[in-house]
């Protein structure tokens, strides 16, 4: 037993966060995602809108942190609208509400206060695409008569590219791919993540969307780096705002932000992907 402990702190020292509360908690998180989406898909709206409020939430409490004072009230109003608008208008919905709601919270941003302005703002619209918008693009892939095998779809490339990626980092990891951003990462889980992403890809996409199979393998290759460039700039903004965790919310995870960079990453690019197969396939 005393071996089992040792071996268990060994992972969790290299791999830089507790491997049983991460296992449990990602379970718990599917459990929710595919029951959600099977017995309602306005469940899963709900759920997602859940997310990207507790998001908002502590992407703000981090942004007070490093001096930039935002109203979490007002980005989740604006947030609200463009996932609802998603939801019910689409493709439409997201392009137009985002066009209105930006402007319209620039501007009451500026009712509020005109002092440093330009942090505020800018930082304001960069929560706002970064959560909304992009996390738009996971209801869009879920509001479709497919909805569920394309949810199913972006959790298997991404379960693939991170499970194996920390695998492999864990294991045989001695590169490191970006030091200065996200010391944990090596350029050995970066091969195993993408490694195990093809090979998902091209399973998934030709058996449950009957494409070719070097189809869904590119895919995976694709998801591999918006995953990748996902956690990286989640990471970034971690370091610049000098805080190791978004928040303690999910043990062995951090934030919910921690688990979210790479579907926001990851969503838009799969959906494109579903786009070019609807249209030349």
């Amino acid at each position: 037993m005393g071996d089992l402990h040792a071996i268990n702190d060994a992972i969790n020292k290299r791999a830089g966060r507790k491997l049983i509360p991460s296992i449990l908690v990602s379970i718990f998180l599917l459990a929710i995602i595919f029951s959600t989406i099977a017995i309602a898909p306005v469940l899963f709206f709900g759920f997602i809108w859940v997310v990207i409020m507790i998001g908002i939430r502590e992407i703000t409490h981090a942004y007070r942190k490093g001096g930039i004072e935002l109203p979490t009230y007002v980005l989740m109003i604006a947030a609200s609208v463009l996932l609802i608008s998603t939801w019910n208008g689409k493709t439409e919905g997201l392009a137009v509400s985002a066009g209105l709601t930006i402007p319209i919270l620039m501007f009451t941003l500026l009712l509020i206060s005109q002092k440093d302005f330009i942090k505020r703002s800018t930082s304001a619209v960069f929560i706002t695409f970064y959560l909304a918008v992009l996390g738009g693009f996971i209801l869009l892939l879920a509001n479709h008569p497919d909805g569920a095998l394309r949810i199913l779809a972006l959790v298997v490339l991404i379960a693939c590219n991170d499970t194996f990626a920390y695998i492999a980092g864990v294991l045989i990891g001695k590169h490191k791919l970006a030091p200065s951003i996200s010391p944990k990462k090596s350029w050995e889980g970066l091969i195993g993540g993408a490694v195990a992403s093809v090979i998902g890809g091209a399973l998934i996409f030709h058996y449950l969307f009957e494409v070719y199979w070097f189809i869904g393998a590119a895919i995976g290759l694709m998801a591999v780096i918006t995953a990748t460039c996902g956690d990286l700039i989640e990471s970034a903004i971690k370091r610049d705002l000098a805080i190791k965790d978004m928040s303690n919310l999910l043990p062995g995870h951090g934030g919910i932000m921690d688990r979210l960079d790479s579907a926001l990453f990851t969503a838009p690019a799969v959906w494109f992907a579903f786009e070019l197969i609807n249209r030349y396939l």
